[in-house]
């Protein structure tokens, strides 16, 4: 029998690593400008999906982490840039709770509503704070992502959680990235529509 894989490394692309990176972001305009920077960035070097987060303290706007989506270089389907951004940030803060004791609160800004998966790692993350750029379908009817099965109340779902959220604060410029990633040609991963 063969060893089995013991570990893996989840990486940024080196393009974003190398970036100058604002130490805050003292309001939501601010992290959804540089989510969707990032995000256009990120396919246009052909480093990920055209996604990408960032988490921030939510008082002082300090800049804790980025995320971009990874899927595809790195050979895995969880490292979508909100799993990224959020376990970044909770290796920078030695806490596998954003919310924890002692911590103050943290926030993630995202360039559209969640998948089913990144609403259980944000919903299990500890933040306080949802941010988003843009939601609804278009995301799936102009890309072929599939996003999996979301509830109409996630918002609800959310905040029940003691998370609030802020949604769609520039819908029209992130369907403008979506659009371009769209007419770019490149790959979609999980694209068999559910």
């Amino acid at each position: 029998m063969e060893k089995l894989t013991s570990e893996t490394t989840l990486t940024l692309p080196d393009w974003l690593i190398e970036r100058a990176l604002p130490e805050r972001l003292a309001s939501e305009a601010e992290q959804i400008e540089l989510v969707l920077e990032l995000a256009r960035l990120n396919f246009e070097h052909d480093t990920g999906g055209p996604f990408a987060a960032v988490v921030v303290e939510s008082e002082s706007g300090r800049l804790v982490s980025v995320g971009v989506n990874r899927v595809v270089p790195l050979a895995c389907s969880s490292a979508h840039a909100e799993v990224m951004a959020l376990t970044l940030a909770q290796r920078a803060l030695g806490a596998f709770d954003l919310g924890a004791e002692g911590l103050p609160a943290h926030g993630i800004a995202v360039n559209w509503r969640l998948c089913a998966m990144c609403f259980g790692a944000v919903l299990w993350s500890g933040v306080r704070s949802l941010v988003t750029a843009g939601s609804g379908p278009e995301l799936e009817e102009l890309t072929g992502f599939d996003e999996g099965p979301l509830t109409p109340d996630w918002k609800e779902a959310l905040a029940a959680r003691g998370i609030r959220v802020r949604d769609a604060v520039a819908r029209e410029r992130a369907i403008e990235v979506m659009r371009a990633f769209s007419l770019s040609g490149r790959p979609v991963y999980n694209g068999r529509g559910g």
